[in-house]
C-alpha cells in the first residue's frame, strides 16, 4: 500500500505544536507485507514458489512528548524480521535492512542467514517561537530530492537540523542541514568494497531484498560525501495554487535545484515540474561509488541533467480522481532525478517526486534520457473501499557518448507497468491487494526481454 506521507512542513509542526501541555503519546504500526511474482524471464520460478516469493514483518513504535510549553521531543525505533519466512515460505526479504551472515544450516541464497534487526529511526528535540520551528536529530523529511521513503516494511530516515519559518503570511521558508542519512544509497556506496566473502555483502549486493532502501542494519552513514545543505521556499497566497522551489548543495558531490507548481481549481488539476542536478566533477562521484568509476564508463565528462514534467487531471472529492502525467529526462546528463537518499551512485534507482513515477518499478522515469508518460485513476466505492488503477510507460535512451558515467546502469529499453490496487480498512487494520504486470523490453538483444506479474498483500496494524 502506497503510505501517505507528511510534508516537511506538516511533520515539523505535528512535532512542534500538536502536543498540548505535558502530554506524551505512543504510536507505531506493525506491517506483514507479502509478495510472488510469475515471470516469463529464462528459468524463473512459478508464482507462489518459494523462490518467487518475498515477506518480512515490521514494528515501528514511536513516542512523542512535551518538555515545556513550545518544546517537544520524540523517538522512534524499528525492528524488522523475516519471522524466519525465508527458510521455507519465501526465498526473499522485503526490506535490505537485514544483514546477513554465513550458516551452514540456512537455505537463504545457499547458505546465508538472515538476521533481525533493530535501530532507532527517530530521535529529535524542537522548539517554537516567534513564527520559527527549530527540529534537530534524527528525523523523516520529505523534500523533492531527499526524503523518507514508506512504500516498505520500514522508514528511511535522516541525521538534521531543521529551522522553518512562517512570518510571511502565505509563505514558508526552510532551511535545512542534512548530516547522515540510512538510505541505501549511503549503504550501497559504504560497502562497495566489501568483497566477497560470504557474509559480508549486503542484501542489496545480493540482489534479494524487494524492497531495499534503507542500509543494512538500519545504519546511518554520511550523506552525499560530506552531507548536504538544502533550502526551499513554499507558497500558498492564493489558496488554488501552491508553489515551491528547492535549491541543494550536496557537499563535494552535486548542486541542484527544483521548481514546482500545483493548481486545483474546482476539482481541475494542474502541475508543472522543472529540476537540474549538476555534478561538480566525476572524481567527486568516483568517490561515492568505491574509489573508481563503474564499469562501462567511457568519459570522465560531467554533464547536468534537467528534467521537467507536467500533470493534468480531474478530482472530484472523496469520490474519484483521474491524471495523466509526461515527462522527459535529457538524454545528456549525468545523473538521475530520484531520492538521493535511496537512489544507488547519487539518484538512480531510487523512488522519485515526479508525477510520472511508476506504482512498483521505480528508477525508469527518472534516469537519464527517459521519456515517460502516465495514466492513473483511484476511487472510492462502496463501503470505504478504495481503488487504484495505473498504466506507465517509459522510453530510456541515454546518449552515450556524452555522460556514461551513469548510463550505463539503465541501457536503452522500454519499461511498462500497469497495475490495479484494492484497499480497505477495517478499524485499526488497514488492508490492501496489488496486481502489478511489468515488462521489459531491451533493444540490445544480448539483454533478454521479459514481462512479470506480482500479486501483493499489504496488513498494517496501526495503534
Amino acid at each position: 500500500m502506497k503510505l501517505t506521507k507528511l510534508s516537511l512542513v506538516a511533520a515539523l509542526l505535528i512535532g512542534s505544536s500538536a502536543f498540548a501541555i505535558e502530554n506524551t503519546k505512543v504510536s507505531g504500526d506493525v506491517n506483514l507485507f507479502y509478495g510472488t511474482e510469475d515471470s516469463d524471464a529464462k528459468d524463473a520460478p512459478d508464482m507462489f514458489n518459494k523462490d518467487a516469493s518475498y515477506a518480512d514483518v515490521s514494528l515501528q513504535l514511536d513516542l512523542t512528548t512535551d518538555l515545556s510549553e513550545g518544546v517537544s521531543a520524540g523517538a522512534g525505533v524499528t525492528a524488522v524480521s523475516t519471522l524466519g519466512l525465508e527458510n521455507n515460505l519465501v526465498s526473499n526479504t522485503w526490506s535490505n535492512s537485514h544483514g546477513t551472515s554465513g550458516s551452514e544450516g540456512a537455505s537463504y541464497l545457499d547458505g546465508h542467514q538472515v538476521d533481525d534487526v533493530v535501530w532507532i529511526d527517530e530521535a529529535w528535540i524542537a522548539g517554537t517561537a516567534l513564527d520559527t520551528t527549530v527540529k534537530i536529530g534524527r528525523q523523516a523529511l520529505d523534500t523533492p530530492l531527499a526524503f523518507t521513503e514508506t512504500w516498505g516494511v520500514d522508514t528511511n530516515t535522516f541525521d538534521a537540523a531543521v529551522m522553518i519559518n512562517q512570518s510571511i503570511p502565505g509563505t514558508t521558508l526552510v532551511g535545512a542541514w542534512v548530516g547522515k542519512s540510512n538510505g541505501s544509497a549511503d549503504d550501497e556506496n559504504a560497502n562497495y568494497l566489501n568483497g566477497d566473502a560470504k557474509g559480508s555483502l549486503t542484501i542489496n549486493d545480493l540482489e534479494a531484498s524487494a524492497a531495499g532502501y534503507v542500509s543494512q542494519d538500519g545504519k546511518f552513514n554520511t550523506f552525499a560525501k560530506d552531507g548536504a545543505y538544502a533550502a526551499g521556499i513554499i507558497n500558498n497566497s492564493w489558496k488554488p495554487l501552491t508553489v515551491q522551489a528547492w535549491y541543494y548543495d550536496l557537499q563535494g558531490l552535486a548542486q541542484a535545484y527544483w521548481l514546482q507548481a500545483d493548481l486545483n481549481i474546482e476539482g481541475i488539476l494542474f502541475g508543472a515540474q522543472y529540476a537540474n542536478t549538476d555534478l561538480d566533477n566525476i572524481g567527486a562521484l568516483a568517490d561515492t561509488v568505491g574509489g573508481h568509476l563503474p564499469t562501462g564508463t567511457t568519459t570522465t565528462k560531467a554533464d547536468d541533467t534537467s528534467m521537467y514534467s507536467v500533470m493534468l487531471g480531474y478530482e472530484m472529492k472523496d469520490v474519484v480522481t483521474v491524471k495523466a502525467a509526461y515527462s522527459s529526462v535529457t538524454d545528456d546528463g549525468t545523473l538521475g532525478m530520484a531520492n538521493t537518499a535511496t537512489g544507488s551512485a547519487a539518484t538512480v534507482r531510487g523512488q522519485s517526486k515526479m508525477y510520472t513515477e511508476m506504482w512498483w518499478n521505480y528508477g525508469a522515469v527518472s534516469a537519464v534520457g527517459s521519456d515517460s508518460y502516465s495514466v492513473t485513476a483511484e476511487a472510492t466505492v462502496g463501503p470505504e473501499i478504495e481503488l487504484f488503477a495505473g498504466y506507465y510507460f517509459s522510453d530510456i535512451d541515454p546518449d552515450y557518448n556524452s555522460a556514461a558515467v551513469l548510463n550505463t546502469i539503465f541501457e536503452k529499453q522500454e519499461v511498462t507497468e500497469a497495475v490495479f490496487t484494492v484497499s480497505k480498512s477495517f478499524g485499526p487494520l488497514d488492508t490492501s491487494l496489488a496486481v502489478i504486470w511489468d515488462d521489459y523490453d531491451y533493444e540490445a538483444k544480448t539483454t533478454e526481454d521479459y514481462s512479470a506479474t506480482n500479486v501483493q498483500v499489504y496488513l498494517t496494524y496501526n495503534f
